[in-house]
């Protein structure tokens, strides 16, 4: 690779890591692209640039910061549990770990939910909704009701997680439980 390519890299990155930094701490709302390039020790022009649009230093923003996570939903992994209490089990611990892991910088993103672009917006709700209904399509239709699926999606949710753990003090481990108790009886 070139020099000059590396520098491009380079310069990229740290505008990125910057744009996670101020989103985690300030949060969206707050995060301008000045910020984002006196945080990145680069000018204006050079943010927009690498990032033309803000939907696009949103997508890399959010792909770096999952990838330093350690734990991230995958419902591959319960995807397959055919008893509905043991998928929804499976769901919500991987959920409540990664929850717990990015609290800080999911809190100021719910918080600005307002200023997210739309399309990311757009692609949060349909990922959770996503979730939702593969925990849901282990229960018999019968029993899909619009009840249970309020339930399931509650239970999923990062704000009952956050209530429920952080504001109340449960482990991620008891919280469980209580929403297994409540969206399966």
């Amino acid at each position: 690779m070139s020099r000059r390519a590396k520098n491009v890299d380079a310069t990229r990155l740290r505008i990125v890591e910057a744009a996670v930094s101020l989103h985690g701490t300030v949060g969206p709302a707050a995060t301008t692209v000045s910020a984002v390039a006196e945080a990145a020790d680069v000018t204006r022009t050079t943010v927009y640039r690498h990032f033309p649009h803000l939907e696009s230093l949103f997508a890399a923003c959010s792909a770096h910061w999952m990838s330093r996570l350690r734990t991230r939903p995958d419902p591959g992994e319960w995807a397959h549990l055919e008893e509905p209490e043991a998928r929804l089990r499976g769901a919500l611990r991987q959920l409540y770990a990664f929850y717990r892991e990015g609290q800080d910088m999911l809190r100021h993103v719910q918080r600005d939910a307002e200023a997210l672009p739309p399309s990311h917006a757009a692609a949060v709700r349909e990922q959770q909704q996503s979730m939702v209904q593969l925990a849901l399509a282990a229960w018999p239709a019968r029993q899909r009701t619009k009840t249970r699926a309020a339930l399931v999606g509650h239970a999923m949710g990062f704000d009952t997680w956050q209530s429920l753990c952080v504001h109340e003090g449960l482990g991620d481990e008891a919280a469980v439980r209580a929403m297994l108790r409540l969206a399966c009886s």
